[in-house]
C-alpha cells in the first residue's frame, strides 16, 4: 500500500543516513522515508510521528513488514522526547523534519488544503481544534487580516479580507472552492505562476495547525533527543518555516561576542555545527520527476558535545 507521494530530496536524506543506527522520521506521511531508511540499513531502527490520523495505514504497512525494526507514533513532533521517553529511547542518531503539507494531504480534496480540489474548508492534519471553516467565518477581521498578512506573507490581506466578510455575511462559507473564488474576486492572476488564493490557503493551513508554535517547539525537543553527533535535518517549503530554522541553527552555532565595555565572560560553547553551508537543495533531475521539490530546503546540522546551549 503506498501513497501517490514521491519523497522529496531522498537521495540526499540518505546519503546522510548511512550508517545510522536509530531515526527519527518526525513526520512519517506515507513513510517513504521510512522506508527508504530501512531498506538501505539493514541495522537501522526507524521511529517514525505523524499528527495525521490517515497515514495510520502505511505506517501498519510498514509494521508488517519491518515488525523488529519500525515503530510508529500518532502525534505532533513537538512531543518526541516524552513520547520517545515512553518506548524507551532515550538519544536518537539522526531526526528528519519534513515540513508543511505533504502531496498525500493535498490530494485528498475532502480535507479542505488544495484548492484545485473542491472540499469542505477543513485543513486540520489533526481532526481535532478549530477548522478553516471556523476560521475564516468566525474570526474578527483584524485577527483574519493579521493571519493572512503574517503566514501567507500576502500583501492584499486587508482586500482579501473584506471580501470575506462581505460574503460570509450571505452565508457560511464552507467549501474550498468557495474561498478560492473569494479571494480570485479580489486578486487576479494577471500571468502570475501561482494561483491567487495560494497565499491565503497557506495561511490559513499554518494557522489552523500551529505550524510555527509546533516547529519551535520541536527544534527545541530535537537538541535534547539527539545522541552528540547526531545529525539534524529539516526540510521547509516556506520561507517562514526555513528562517525559524536558519535563526534556531545560528543560535547555536555561532560563538556568542562579549562585550569590550564589560569584563570578559565565560560564553556557552557552540552546540551544533553545519554539515553543509547554506542549504541543500533538488538537483535538476529530481525536478523533472517531482516539481514540488522545487521550493524545498533542506538544512542539515550536527550535535556537538556537551555545550551551554543545546
Amino acid at each position: 500500500m503506498m501513497a501517490d507521494h514521491i519523497s522529496v530530496l531522498l537521495d540526499e536524506v540518505l546519503a546522510e543516513a548511512e550508517g545510522c543506527q536509530s531515526i527519527l522520521d518526525a513526520t512519517c506521511g506515507a513513510g517513504g522515508h521510512s522506508r527508504a531508511f530501512l531498506q538501505a540499513n539493514e541495522n537501522c531502527t526507524v521511529y517514525a510521528m505523524d499528527r495525521d490520523p490517515s497515514v495510520q495505514k502505511y505506517a501498519d504497512q510498514l509494521k508488517q513488514e519491518f515488525p523488529e525494526r519500525f515503530y510508529f507514533i500518532l502525534g505532533n513532533f513537538s512531543e518526541m522526547k516524552v513520547r520517545l521517553t515512553a518506548l524507551g529511547v532515550i538519544k536518537i542518531e539522526m531526526i528528519l523534519m519534513d515540513l508543511g503539507v505533504s502531496s498525500m494531504q493535498l490530494n485528498q480534496g475532502e480535507r479542505g488544503f488544495s484548492f484545485q480540489k473542491d472540499g469542505s474548508l477543513d485543513m486540520r492534519m489533526s481532526s481535532e481544534g478549530l477548522s478553516a471553516e471556523d476560521v475564516v467565518n468566525d474570526y474578527a477581521p483584524e485577527d483574519l487580516i493579521r493571519i493572512i498578512r503574517r503566514f501567507g506573507e500576502e500583501t492584499l490581506a486587508r482586500k482579501i479580507v473584506q471580501n470575506i466578510v462581505r460574503h460570509r455575511a450571505k452565508g457560511r462559507i464552507t467549501t474550498t472552492r468557495q474561498l478560492a473564488d473569494i479571494v480570485r474576486e479580489v486578486k487576479q492572476r494577471r500571468g502570475a505562476k501561482i494561483d491567487p488564493a495560494t497565499k491565503t490557503f497557506q495561511a490559513l493551513r499554518m494557522h489552523v495547525n500551529a505550524e510555527l508554535e509546533s516547529l519551535e517547539s520541536g527544534l527545541e525537543a530535537a537538541a535534547d533527543v539527539l545522541n552528540h553527533g547526531g545529525l539534524l535535518c529539516v526540510m521547509s517549503f516556506h520561507s517562514l518555516e526555513d528562517r525559524m530554522v536558519k535563526k534556531f541553527l545560528k543560535a547555536r552555532i555561532e560563538q556568542p561576542q562579549g562585550s569590550r565595555h564589560l569584563p570578559p565572560q565565560e560564553m556557552p560553547e557552540p552546540s551544533f555545527e553545519l554539515v553543509h553551508r547554506g542549504v541543500v537543495r533538488a538537483s535538476e533531475e529530481e525536478l523533472l520527476r517531482n516539481p514540488r521539490a522545487r521550493s524545498a530546503k533542506l538544512r542539515i546540522a550536527r550535535k556537538l558535545g556537551v555545550g551551554g546551549r543545546a
